[in-house]
């Protein structure tokens, strides 16, 4: 899908703040919307039946629902309200799985359902709760993203922020949620998903910190669907909605919100499933064993693997590696050698290993965890490198490599782009004359990487040489 140059500029800045751990997710009832639940509207549409009211006449909410508390002198009626909409479970969507897979660490969210640590539980991540004060001074061991759940959480909605007089007393009730809210805006970029920006309590953070910081605020960003003429509409009032969200989005500007228009809301899960390809493109996957090199000695092959992996960390890529023997010592060398010699550029963030588990101590047979383990650790890549890859039998001969080649399997599964360098010999070649035997098969968009790929064969270049071919064909894939 080709992008408008806003949303193009906006995923380019977006994956670079990705990359540097910059990111925050703020969701509203629109997220959760797409799920099956009901947004505001919709939750109180009975609500609003009692007191004889029609929701869709109404524009103030949060004084309908204190209307309602008024009128009943308790709030049992909205609690109930709430467990029925959001007790039952739903399916998070794709734009929940691609955040949840994405490197965010941040989430905060109006709604009360429990969509967004679903998807992060579903991802294999260890997700830390707030929703009530006292659980902002503790922190989960070995958290992986916090979910700040600022009106509450569908478990108790006794205590869900929802009636006027509940928004009016917000900055002295949840001081510490404003608090946390503000730090996290003043730091990270923010992409607001599903949101209308008519809730008070964020219009009240917004402002304050609009007042302190002015030009020297965060950027953040948000969808927002495009006004689109509804079948015999009058065509004042499709131009006077027009002209009022023109002045909205100007208006979100103050605040430092750039917005970004969509014509279909399906077109977010576009963006956002580019999103996740780029930045998983800036991880590359090093496959590969080796038993012995062929006509490469061990001091040229290890050397080799040692610059490739320099290389692509001093190019801001990310390695991803299962210590693959013969090879994975090398790798971890050489990037470790281009994060050190400049720590202040580099990071050992840049550098993932995932040592395959050599003995069966569990319940679980070990080719079943490997196939596990290399199914999450090739998720976390986007173009696979390919050397050597070989192994000993059981009669002490030298055979290809099975596991190289179901890395090559499960890469192809999971999108990624394999780059085999045949020249290392053994699984590596055996695949390079697959790939290459239908490189539009394989190569399709990127066709112009395979006179690059062709070069992969040729043993007269010298390591550097080769290694500038690789490298060019990772930046040709980037582009």
């Amino acid at each position: 899908m080709k992008f408008s140059n806003e949303i193009e500029a906006f995923i380019k800045i977006f994956v670079k703040d990705l990359a540097e751990s910059n990111v925050a997710i703020f969701a509203g009832a629109g997220l959760s919307k797409s799920a099956g639940y009901v947004d505001w509207p919709g939750l109180l549409k009975d609500i609003a039946d009692e007191l004889g009211l029609s929701v869709d006449k109404e524009h103030d909410l949060i004084s309908l629902a204190q209307y309602h508390e008024n009128e009943k002198q308790n709030r049992n009626g909205i609690n109930r309200k709430i467990l029925e909409e959001f007790s039952e479970q739903a399916e998070e969507t794709e734009n929940h799985r691609i955040l949840a897979r994405l490197p965010i660490t941040t989430f905060w969210t109006t709604n009360y359902d429990t969509l967004i640590e679903d998807a992060l539980k579903l991802a294999c991540k260890v997700v830390d709760i707030k929703h009530e004060l006292k659980q902002l001074a503790t922190t989960r061991p070995k958290r992986d993203a916090v979910v700040y759940k600022m009106h509450g959480d569908v478990s108790h909605p006794a205590d869900a922020v929802i009636t006027k007089s509940q928004y009016e007393y917000y900055y002295k009730t949840h001081e510490p949620f404003i608090t946390a809210l503000s730090g996290d805006l003043i730091s990270k970029t923010f992409l607001f998903l599903g949101f209308s920006f008519t809730d008070p309590n964020l219009d009240y953070i917004l402002s304050r910190l609009n007042h302190q910081m002015g030009k020297n605020g965060k950027q953040h960003y948000c969808f927002m669907r495009a006004v689109a003429r509804a079948k015999d509409e009058d065509e004042e009032i499709y131009k006077y909605r027009i002209r009022k969200q023109n002045l909205m989005i100007n208006d979100l500007k103050r605040y430092k919100i750039e917005t970004l228009l969509v014509e279909r809301f399906e077109d977010i899960t576009e963006v956002l499933t580019e999103i996740e390809r780029r930045y998983r493109m800036k991880t590359i996957f090093i496959s590969g064993s080796a038993e012995e090199y062929g006509s490469w000695d061990k001091n040229r092959s290890q050397g080799f693997i040692h610059l490739l992996s320099k290389r692509i960390i001093l190019e801001n890529y990310r390695i991803v590696n299962g210590f693959g023997w013969g090879v994975g010592s090398a790798v971890i060398n050489g990037a470790l050698e281009a994060i050190y010699e400049k720590p202040e550029k580099y990071s050992e963030s840049q550098l993932i290993m995932r040592p395959f588990p050599q003995f069966k101590t569990g319940t679980t047979e070990l080719p079943a965890l490997w196939e596990d383990y290399r199914q999450k650790m090739i998720s976390m890549a986007g173009i696979s490198i390919i050397i050597f890859g070989n192994k000993k039998n059981n009669d002490d001969a030298i055979i290809n490599a099975g596991g190289v080649k179901r890395e090559f399997e499960i890469a192809l599964e999971q999108g990624l782009v394999p780059i085999p360098v045949a020249v290392t010999g053994y699984m590596a070649a055996e695949i390079y004359a697959t790939v290459m035997g239908d490189s539009g098969r394989y190569y399709q968009g990127i066709e112009q990487i395979i006179p690059l790929m062709k070069e992969l064969s040729n043993d007269r270049l010298t390591d550097g040489a080769l290694i500038d071919k690789i490298i060019k064909i990772v930046q040709t894939i980037n582009k």
